[in-house]
């Protein structure tokens, strides 16, 4: 990982430079090969004793910036402080997908073990499945940009709603392609005619 120490209104002193190169090195385990982190240590940065030193730390890694700060009573403590906080943002952004559609994928992969998982227990294809859960909910008419608000704001990869131009029950689901679907049922009477 490549570093770069500076300094405001303090020296940065060789022995002090070591030490923040090795606290530094703390981030090679949980970044790329390729990463730059850059420290800016600023001294006097406030007249409270336990604020007196502030580090800023920037680091980009696989393409992504991200950035922190923390105080300190010294220079040692406010870079370790700020090293916790960025770890901590490197460990959450590895673990929280990226993208809606990633998230998605997720809760397929886990519905489709729980299916895998449900077929090696020894259930058969003869059983019938059955239903485990039944939720129920009022229809606020709704026209269909709304309902693909909606369903963006709840996360969920479909959304049922009552179209407001129309007044029927209707479904708008995310496609794989990153646009939006809409399934509107259309009741068949009996001679197979809608």
């Amino acid at each position: 990982m490549k570093t770069t120490l500076t300094a405001r209104h303090m020296d940065l002193t060789d022995v002090l430079r070591a030490e923040l190169e090795h606290k530094l090195h703390r981030l090679d385990r949980v970044t790329a090969e390729d990463a730059e982190a850059s420290l800016e240590l600023i001294g006097h940065a406030s007249h409270a004793s336990q604020e007196a030193h502030v580090a800023e730390l920037t680091l980009i890694s696989n393409g992504s910036v991200l950035r922190s700060t923390a105080p300190g009573a010294t220079a040692l403590a406010a870079v370790d402080a700020v090293l916790d906080k960025l770890e901590r943002q490197i460990v959450r952004r590895k673990e929280r997908p990226r993208r809606v559609r990633e998230r998605i994928a997720d809760e397929a992969d886990a519905v489709l073990a729980r299916a895998g998982i449900g077929a090696l227990d020894g259930a058969s294809e003869t059983q019938t499945p059955l239903i485990v859960k039944n939720k129920r909910f009022d229809l606020t008419p709704m026209f269909e940009e709304d309902a693909i608000t909606q369903m963006d704001e709840l996360g969920h990869a479909f959304f049922v709603f009552l179209n407001a131009e129309s007044e029927r029950v209707g479904i708008v689901y995310r496609r794989r392609d990153g646009n939006y679907g809409l399934i509107d049922p259309v009741l068949s009477r009996r001679g197979g005619r809608p």
